[in-house]
């Protein structure tokens, strides 16, 4: 098993708002995406996800190594969570290849935005793309 993190940055250059924050779940769960592809012949899962973030924690989330159970990906992404509800968010977009001897029996991500302390999480799933 191998995962590599390709890409960890803030995209949002000014404060983002949601325009109804009270409809709004903290934390809000990742936004995912994922493919097969196959990079130099190697069958790869390109997971591509969209984290809201307090913007009040300026550090990159970290993206902790993902677990296979059968057909099911987990995948966390780590933070310090603050327990009031945030004002704003900062935009981060994370990208991760991930490979294994069995990740073409992968058919669903199931992908968490992890409070580092205390642990709380707020997760989704979603289906791979062959």
């Amino acid at each position: 098993m191998t995962f590599t993190v390709i890409q960890n940055t803030k995209i949002n250059t000014e404060v983002f708002t949601f325009l109804n924050p009270e409809t709004v779940t903290y934390p809000v769960a990742p936004l995912i995406s994922a493919k097969f592809y196959s990079p130099n012949g190697v069958l790869t899962l390109k997971i591509r996800a969209t984290l809201y973030i307090n913007s009040e924690d300026p550090n990159n989330p970290t993206v902790q190594e993902p677990t296979e159970e059968g057909n099911l990906l987990q995948l966390y992404f780590a933070y310090n969570f603050s327990e009031a509800t945030p004002e704003s968010c900062d935009v981060w977009y994370v990208e991760v290849d991930y490979t294994s001897d069995t990740v073409g029996n992968i058919t669903e991500i199931v992908s968490y935005l992890k409070d580092i302390d205390p642990e709380i999480s707020r997760g989704t799933t979603t289906q791979v793309k062959a």
